[in-house]
């Protein structure tokens, strides 16, 4: 089995274990009060999609053609499954789905674009709330007491806005601030890019058809030319009359 056939296979499955994974983790932070066998089975349920995403990985690794050049290129989802503050972001094999979604619509390239980015927004924010405030929410010295806090901060951070209002006191709360951090510098060049792309390629065309309607100009007063000649009219902008003979 190819590298390429293995994912193609277990893109969906995948998939399907990300949401599985965001609902058992983030149903214990909105709800604390659940009952201590559903939330240990919630926790299971984290842990069994994390070993299986760490299965993943090592055959992906092991189907790589070159095996270094893969770890390189996928430090991120090494460092997911080695360092446990991140291991919500294993939620972000969602955004595939998005990508998905996107290929089957008719829409264009930057339509794609728009919606790709506003939905991996969407889902960082709301990752990042969660793993706020089950970070900070045993803090004494806590700002970030309830899910609508969490949200607020995680928007004005991953805008880069920075309000200061909310802001992490723990560790392990700083450390997702960073990281979310780096994701609003990113998706703030990926708009930046979409946008730059769309207005040269608006331009693009606005100079394509301003070409094509200088042919057509020329084109006709070529034919216009012609038809002067086959009449006998004197070209246009001289005087004079038709000869006879």
């Amino acid at each position: 089995m190819t590298a390429t056939t293995y994912e193609r296979a277990t893109e969906w499955p995948l998939t399907g274990l990300a949401v599985a994974f965001l609902a058992a983790y983030a149903w214990p932070i909105l709800n604390p009060d659940l009952p201590g066998g559903l939330t240990a089975a919630l926790t299971v349920v984290t842990v069994v999609v994390w070993a299986l995403f760490a299965v993943d990985y090592g055959i992906r690794v092991y189907l790589a053609a070159d095996r270094w050049a893969f770890v390189r290129g996928h430090l991120l989802d090494l460092a997911v499954l080695a360092v446990p503050v991140f291991r919500p972001l294993r939620a972000l094999r969602v955004i595939p789905v998005l990508l998905r979604l996107n290929q089957r619509a008719a829409v264009s390239f930057h339509g794609q674009v728009a919606t790709y980015v506003a939905g991996s927004v969407c889902l960082v924010v709301f990752i990042a709330a969660l793993a706020v405030l089950d970070a900070e929410r045993d803090s004494s010295d806590a700002n970030i007491e309830t899910f609508g806090d969490a949200l607020w901060w995680a928007a004005t951070t991953v805008t880069t806005v920075g309000y200061g209002g909310r802001f992490p006191t723990t560790g392990e709360g700083r450390w997702v601030a960073v990281g979310l951090m780096l994701a609003g510098i990113a998706l703030v060049g990926v708009v930046t890019g979409a946008l730059a792309s769309w207005f040269v390629d608006r331009l693009g065309r606005v100079e394509v058809a301003e070409a094509e309607t200088r042919d057509d100009v020329a084109r006709l007063s070529e034919e216009l030319r012609l038809l002067r000649s086959d009449l006998g009219l004197p070209p246009d902008g001289q005087s004079g009359s038709p000869s006879i003979e």
